[in-house]
């Protein structure tokens, strides 16, 4: 059986970093560095409201020539966010990630924030994963393993 992002969150931790939706770029940005994460996911009080990410920050902020300072979070944040029960598989997140070419995958369950998972989290977990079978096979392969 594949394991699932309940399996990868056992191991990470179900700490999210998160910022109020009415917060500054500059606040979200420095919360960022301080916590040295890419992301941080928005709430509207209980409720996910979306994603920063520094992506946004250069998109809309650098970019646009807007003031950090002054943006509240919520006019350059992602809103579309593409989220995951902790049932999903990790190979499934690995092709959500591709496919909607994101890096931050936000975990709901029961309708609340549950953990947020990384493509890093994910790659690292799935070469942990596959280290272990290239050993068990390995050692069957070789005699080593018992019988």
């Amino acid at each position: 059986m594949s394991a699932s992002v309940a399996d990868l969150l056992k191991q990470k931790g179900p700490a999210v970093h998160t910022i109020d939706q009415q917060a500054t770029v500059f606040e979200a940005i420095k919360e960022m560095v301080e916590k040295n994460v890419g992301s941080l996911v928005v709430m509207d009080g209980e409720k996910v409201a979306g994603i920063i990410t520094e992506r946004d920050y250069l998109r809309r902020i650098v970019l646009e020539g807007r003031t950090s300072r002054q943006t509240p979070v919520k006019e350059v944040m992602t809103t579309r966010l593409v989220e995951v029960d902790p049932a999903v598989e990790i190979e499934q997140c690995m092709s959500i990630m591709t496919r909607e070419r994101i890096r931050h995958l936000p975990v709901i369950a029961d309708g609340k924030l549950a953990g947020i998972i990384s493509i890093g989290d994910v790659v690292k977990y799935l070469s942990r994963e596959r280290a272990a079978e290239i050993r068990y096979l390995t050692d069957y392969i070789s005699g080593k393993y018992p019988g």
